[in-house]
């Protein structure tokens, strides 16, 4: 990119009416968390990505569309952000923009390399969900953006949430809501700034990203954030990134 994307980035996250975990999120800078990148577009577009080789960053497909610009940002130890190009972006040829928007099941997974190693971070490894997947199975997601609707100041710091599975999950697509709303009521939600972010389950050898975050509604369906949360689940694109990385030359 010949353009630095810091100037948009600070407007982007003062002003821009995205949204992040809400609802009472955790703040984290540990585990899973270290993991975890922004995502920013030369369109005035962000989203989270996790690290999970030192050139490869995985998010959905959505976030990183032809015709614009992409560079990745971490905050450093010392609490600078860092920005680093992309030499390249792979989607998943199964992505569907409108299936995506009108929440339906769809391939939106993406894959960025970077143009040089990400130094100081952690990476998560890709794994597959526990199946079946019942109702009640819990999850984290983890995601960055701003906290408040509309308010840009209460961003920039990455948040971590316990949801659990709703309706009828399968290898399609979750959808998870707050335990203790259930989805009926403003509770603990992903939404716009947490798209891409890593849905995570402990598994006996550590955690795993098992999906990424693709949408969120409000309460009852409504429009907004709070309500369910959807989940990309990688069992069926996981080959997918395997191989994608490899042609990099980044094998996992």
């Amino acid at each position: 990119m010949k353009t630095s994307l810091v100037p948009f980035l600070a407007t982007a996250l003062l002003a821009t009416p995205a949204r992040a975990i809400v609802g009472g999120g955790t703040p984290q800078t540990e585990g899973a968390a270290r993991a975890v990148v922004t995502i920013v577009g030369s369109r005035g577009n962000f989203c989270t990505g996790s690290l999970i080789a030192p050139k490869l960053v995985l998010t959905v497909a959505h976030c990183v569309q032809p015709g614009a610009d992409y560079k990745v940002v971490d905050n450093g130890l010392d609490g600078k952000p860092q920005l680093l190009g992309v030499r390249a972006v792979a989607i998943h040829p199964g992505f569907n923009m409108q299936a995506m928007q009108s929440h339906r099941a769809t391939a939106d997974v993406a894959l960025l390399q970077l143009e040089i190693p990400l130094k100081g971070k952690s990476s998560l490894p890709v794994g597959l969900p526990q199946v079946p997947i019942q109702v009640g199975s819990r999850f984290i997601i983890v995601g960055i953006g701003v906290t408040v609707r509309g308010d840009g100041r209460s961003g920039g710091v990455t948040r971590v949430a316990g949801l659990v599975a709703t309706g009828r999950p399968g290898t399609l697509q979750i959808r998870l809501v707050d335990p203790v709303t259930g989805g009926v009521r403003d509770g603990i939600g992903a939404c716009t700034g947490d798209s891409g972010g890593p849905v995570i389950e402990d598994k006996p050898n550590g955690a795993v990203i098992v999906g990424l975050i693709s949408w969120s509604t409000g309460p009852n369906g409504s429009a907004g954030c709070g309500g369910l949360t959807g989940v990309t689940p990688l069992t069926l694109y996981r080959d997918w990134i395997l191989q994608t990385a490899r042609q990099w030359g980044a094998p996992l």
